[in-house]
């Protein structure tokens, strides 16, 4: 596997972070008496997304007052954009689905993915706690969750990895729960369809509906639940909708405030101790929160902020490919880092193979992995499984890039490809928007020689790579890159294809080529946290008061990616760790 490629300058850069964020900085800091009073509370959470929105909703189930304060005018960040997988190994919905998980497979299989990336310690915290978090949250809101069947583990083939995986999403969910605060809730990443109700695991059914008679019932399934969402007057959420809406129906059901339009400037210290957040309410002068027992930071990642990632991340690296909330800019991070706080990971992202379409980027699922499409480097030679855990293929992009450049990188699909199978949100056979070629995301050509000269790449050795990779998928073959060889290669094809559901050779014009980028979902680095979700200096002492769970800690997965939900399945986890720490101890 990719995922521990180049460990030296990964470790090199980890340590290098931590040692930076040993020494608070030297900035003037405001004193309680210099900052209006905005409101006292037990917990203070920064963040309304997955994480902290959990973290509010366990605070208050335990007794505890507690206030969201939020920077953007909406609520649900990244999460709500996202498709709302979760991974968590035993929790009640999969054992209930039959799934043949133990704690033990579970250990086996996350210490494999993540290797001595991440302590034993908080690996343990995470699974541990995680199936108790699930039960929690569909106790104290309106969330349900489905099992994602079918939906393998990334590394299945490792000790305690499960072919038929262990991720749930939210089921469906009225939006009428919300009333008026419906429209405040952060937008999807790409709109359901009109008149459906799709979930995420529908996608690859969907992707294939043209060809396939599963795929078929499963359109006709999500529009009939349209159909009947709308005779009773409901507004139908799933995904990351349902997820971020419910947990704020559970926040508005326990009287938990959430300030929307309020960002972090600063933590409050005294004594050592962190005691609140300064914020700046809808545009005002600076206040202060004041928080008697804790404060939690669950405020994303640094994924739109340009100058952190050119500092702790490779280069070619930028804000443009990425599908975070565009408030994501590292503020928790950085006030962590403020008053002590250490960060591991920062070189990393939940990466993915992303198409730069005009507006914005378009993260690649099944397109890489259905039969009848390969990638190519600049060299015009594959050098990927295609087919491989999105974050490994960007992990290889990079490993590559300084001597075989690989970013940008080409999807290389043939009219075959285009004739069956869904594309992003353009059904097969019809044609793309002309924006996407007139921005150079997408290029066609009637031959070859011709799609080689119009992306730059060598017409010879691009016709050698199809006619090689062609011998290969008619004996369903891969010995180059040993596509289809794991079960997961095989979650996003076509099951009509044989031998191999992966591969398909590239034969009838016109030819298709689209531009990746290194993508991402989030960066994944951020404050070192111990197993209890504590904020932890250089010299791994907690800072009294501070936690941090989600893309604003550094990863429980490492460099690393166990399976759908491996994002957001831990930051609601340790988001319900840090409350229920402060509650007990505090």
């Amino acid at each position: 596997m990719t995922r521990n490629a180049s460990p030296t300058r990964r470790r090199v850069l980890t340590t290098a972070a931590a040692t930076t964020a040993a020494v608070a900085l030297s900035q003037p800091r405001a004193s309680a008496a210099d900052l209006p009073l905005l409101g006292t509370y037990d917990v203070v959470v920064v963040g309304s997304g997955a994480a902290g929105m959990t973290a509010a909703l366990t605070a208050a189930g335990h007794g505890l007052s507690c206030v969201v304060v939020e920077k953007a005018p909406t609520f649900g960040g990244s999460a709500a954009r996202s498709g709302a997988g979760i991974w968590i190994p035993n929790n009640s919905v999969i054992l209930a689905a039959g799934v043949p998980d133990t704690p033990a497979k579970a250990a086996a299989y996350l210490a494999a993915v993540v290797g001595p990336d991440v302590s034993a310690e908080r690996q343990a915290a995470f699974l541990g706690n995680g199936p108790a978090m699930l039960s929690y949250v569909m106790d104290r809101s309106p969330l349900r969750f489905r099992f994602m069947e079918g939906y393998s583990d990334y590394y299945p083939e490792l000790p305690g990895g499960l072919p038929g995986g262990r991720s749930v999403e939210p089921d469906q969910l009225d939006g009428n729960v919300l009333g008026a605060e419906l429209a405040r809730l952060n937008p999807p990443y790409m709109p359901v369809p009109a008149g459906m109700v799709v979930f995420s695991a529908d996608y690859k059914w969907l992707t294939l509906a043209a060809v396939n008679p599963k795929g078929a019932a499963v359109a006709a399934a999500c529009l009939a639940r349209g159909v009947k969402a709308a005779a009773l007057g409901q507004k139908p959420l799933t995904m990351g909708q349902a997820l971020a809406a419910g947990l704020w129906a559970g926040l508005a059901s326990a009287g938990v405030p959430v300030w929307l339009n309020t960002p972090l400037t600063d933590l409050h210290v005294e004594g050592g101790v962190v005691t609140g957040a300064v914020v700046t309410r809808d545009g005002s002068a600076p206040g202060l929160v004041r928080a008697r027992k804790g404060v939690i930071i669950g405020s994303g990642g640094f994924e739109h902020n340009a100058a952190m990632r050119a500092e702790y991340q490779r280069q070619p690296i930028g804000t443009e490919w990425t599908v975070g909330a565009k408030e994501n800019t590292g503020d928790g991070i950085r006030a962590g880092r403020r008053v002590g706080g250490s960060l591991a990971l920062m070189d990393d992202a939940w990466w993915g193979p992303a198409i730069p379409l005009p507006g914005e980027p378009y993260f690649c699922l099944a397109e890489r992995t259905l039969p009848g499409g390969l990638m190519i480097n600049g060299a015009g030679a594959r050098f990927v499984n295609e087919a491989a855990p999105y974050s490994d293929v960007v992990h290889t992009m990079y490993d590559q890039n300084p001597t075989d450049p690989a970013i940008p990188a080409w999807l290389i699909v043939d009219q075959n490809y285009r004739n069956r199978y869904l594309f992003r949100d353009t059904a097969p056979v019809l044609p793309f928007p002309d924006s996407w070629y007139s921005s150079g995301a997408v290029h066609k050509a009637w031959s070859w020689d011709a799609l080689a000269r119009s992306i730059g790449v060598p017409p010879g050795a691009l016709r050698a790579t199809v006619d090689r990779f062609n011998s290969q998928a008619l004996r369903g073959k891969d010995p180059d890159h040993h596509r289809g060889d794991s079960a997961y290669d095989h979650y996003y094809t076509d099951p009509a294809v044989l031998p191999n559901s992966c591969l398909a050779p590239l034969w009838l014009p016109p030819f298709h080529a689209f531009r990746i980028v290194p993508g991402d979902l989030g960066t994944k680095g951020g404050l070192r946290t111990d197993p209890r979700a504590r904020v932890l200096r250089a010299d791994d002492t907690p800072i009294p008061g501070l936690y941090a769970a989600g893309n604003a800690s550094a990863a429980v997965m490492g460099h690393s990616y166990a399976g759908a939900g491996s994002t957001i399945g831990p930051a609601m986890t340790f988001g319900y760790i840090a409350a229920r720490h402060i509650a007990a101890t505090r």
